[in-house]
């Protein structure tokens, strides 16, 4: 009665199906899970040359085009309100300025690879203040509509003077239409924009 009792023994769990189980749930997790993506802007930088160096230009009123993105995502044009998609279409008309208009950029003839002697857009600038505290969204679709501009302007370029959209361009057709329509973007802190117009901008292109 009073006798040792015999221990039990428990059983050992198989664990031989452990790790295809780990597996599998790991391939559900990954498949079924939705992952964030960040925005970026597709914008490709010229190549860097260490004989250029910035100088300050003085640039003319009616050469520069002012976009001011306030805290309230509301996006003005000169000071008049805009939106994303009518911003295109007038970065496309500002920096063409085809009908020679004087309150939009001058123009300069340039000798051009693959265009000979031609009208550039090389005086341009469009100078963007965006305040702080506006969304990172906003401040893309200004972006994208900025350069959407561009891109109207060189695929239509393209179109009428090789017979093929930008797209199917090679890089030589490329860097030719950049040069008639360079990319000229400045922006500027928002504490510096404060104090009024810009009159003193740093000249670059791209």
């Amino acid at each position: 009665m009073f006798g040792r009792r015999k221990r039990r023994e428990v059983p050992e769990l198989n664990s031989t199906s452990t790790a295809d189980i780990s597996f599998m749930l790991l391939v559900f997790f990954l498949v079924t899970s939705s992952m964030d993506t960040d925005k970026g802007l597709a914008r490709q930088l010229p190549q860097p040359d260490n004989r250029l160096e910035e100088q300050d230009l003085l640039v003319k009123r009616r050469n520069v085009m002012q976009l001011r993105l306030d805290a309230d995502n509301v996006l003005t044009c000169n000071g008049d309100v805009i939106t994303p998609r009518d911003l295109t279409l007038s970065v496309a008309d500002f920096v063409a300025n085809e009908a020679g208009d004087a309150e939009k950029p001058e123009m300069s003839e340039r000798e051009v690879h693959l265009f000979g002697k031609c009208k550039v857009s090389d005086r341009h600038v469009i100078f963007i203040q965006v305040n702080p505290k506006a969304t990172y969204s906003a401040y893309f679709d200004m972006q994208n509509a900025i350069v959407a501009g561009y891109a109207k302007l060189r695929n239509a370029l393209a179109l009428r003077h090789f017979g093929h959209p930008w797209a199917q361009c090679s890089l030589e057709e490329r860097d030719a239409i950049s040069l008639v329509y360079p990319q000229r973007i400045s922006e500027q802190d928002w504490q510096d924009a404060l104090a009024g117009s810009p009159q003193q901008e740093k000249g670059g292109k791209s």
